[in-house]
């Protein structure tokens, strides 16, 4: 790779690792490892770094790897919501990807025991597994949603299993509840593809269902999530409330027509602002029960 070229390559990796996604993945572990060890260490420094630009780089520069050829047919790749690859730079994305995380990933598992490696395995697998020719579980539908949520809530299991976290039974609602916001976040996300993705040949989750029932789909995964956080002691229940912001961004939608799907990006554009509100407002819960347990 020349000097001149080098600037440009990694703009496109930047791109390519969704920077207004980053806080999404390394947030979950910062706050599991907080709330379990309640200081700051070498390990949080490590694994908020890691989870911040390396585990992202992977996750999504694999993604646009191999999913070029259907991300070329569409038209919101190419954006914040899509890198749109050079296949000159696909190498060296894939071998940029694993080369960051690798020191990353040996010194956290310097830092951890086998509970924390076993979570860390199963996270750095989904992250493949999503993309990767053979496994490629983005196509395998309702599989396709489930990955993409374990890509979000493994940092927080993750984060509670390098602190040495012995699971609560709340811990385990809170993080159930967390997998569900996933499923339907990706659900939902699918719906604006349905056309796309069937033209090219692509199952998901919202190509099996159309886009109307994805988008049920979505509402019932939410309202799940809400449900068992009215299970959890208080302040807990206060987070249900957060679900009500995604219902009504995706509640127009429920009578959406597969030739209309392309409209739902315009809920999804809002689920992306609803996410930074929401996730102020949960930093706002943990402090209440960090000051106040």
């Amino acid at each position: 790779m020349t000097a001149t070229r080098t600037p440009a390559t990694a703009a496109r990796l930047l791109l390519a690792s969704r920077p207004l996604s980053w806080i999404n993945t390394a947030y979950p572990f910062a706050a599991a490892y907080l709330l379990t060890t309640r200081e700051i260490d070498l390990a949080l420094v490590v694994g908020t770094l890691f989870f911040l630009i390396p585990y992202n780089l992977a996750m999504y520069g694999i993604n646009d790897v191999f999913d070029h050829a259907s991300d070329a047919a569409n038209p919101r790749k190419g954006g914040a919501e899509g890198a749109l690859l050079d296949p000159s730079v696909h190498r060296v994305t894939l071998r940029v990807a694993v080369l960051l995380a690798l020191p990353f990933v040996a010194v956290l598992v310097t830092l951890g025991g086998p509970a924390s490696w076993l979570v860390l395995g199963v996270s750095l697998f989904a992250v493949a597994a999503y993309s990767v020719p053979v496994l490629r579980f983005k196509e395998r539908p309702f599989l396709d949603s489930l990955t993409s949520s374990t890509h979000f809530v493994s940092p927080a299991v993750y984060g509670f299993a390098l602190a040495g976290a012995a699971f609560t039974p709340t811990q385990l609602t809170v993080l159930a509840a967390f997998l569900a916001w996933g499923v339907a976040a990706h659900a939902f996300g699918a719906v604006q593809d349905v056309v796309p993705d069937r033209a090219g040949d692509i199952a998901s989750v919202a190509t099996v269902l159309g886009a109307a029932r994805t988008v049920r789909f979505a509402l019932s995964m939410w309202v799940c999530a809400a449900v068992l956080m009215l299970t959890t002691p208080w302040p807990g229940p206060l987070a249900a409330l957060l679900v009500a912001p995604y219902l009504l961004a995706a509640a127009p939608y429920v009578r959406l027509s597969d030739a209309d799907s392309y409209r739902a990006n315009a809920g999804w554009r809002r689920f992306l602002a609803i996410n930074y509100a929401v996730g102020f407002l949960v930093t706002m819960l943990l402090i209440w029960v960090t000051l106040f347990p």
